[in-house]
């Protein structure tokens, strides 16, 4: 498969009930970061506000979520019921995405990059 060259290109790859999935988590992204820009890091999805802020990706069974380590850290006991690892989450296909918790990551993460590019000035 050639690499997405943006987000639309990225889900149009994958099956119809994972493209609504991955559409659901993008405009929740969208919502909860509108200054962040769309781009393709890693070959996934990225969404960039003064450095990484999250990433998110489709895959057989679960859609992958990346807010790094602190975003897991963080809301480590909300996602306790997911598989995840150091800096990332898997939401099942088979269950409908916490949005909401989503957004939460999402927001928190937009604050932890502002904070950082301040102190880095």
């Amino acid at each position: 498969m050639q690499k997405p060259i943006n987000t639309d290109e990225y889900i149009a790859g994958f099956p119809e009930s994972t493209q609504k999935l991955l559409q659901q988590i993008r405009k929740a992204i969208q919502k909860a970061a509108p200054e962040a820009e769309e781009i393709i890091s890693y070959g996934i999805p990225t969404f960039y506000l003064k450095g990484n802020l999250v990433h998110f990706a489709g895959y057989n069974k679960h859609i992958g979520f990346y807010p790094g380590a602190g975003g897991i850290a963080t809301f480590k006991e909300q996602l306790s019921a997911y598989k995840g690892a150091k800096g990332s989450v898997q939401f099942p296909l088979d269950q409908p995405l916490p949005l909401d918790l989503v957004t939460e990551i999402v927001k928190f993460r937009v604050q932890q990059n502002l904070e950082k590019a301040a102190t880095s000035q």
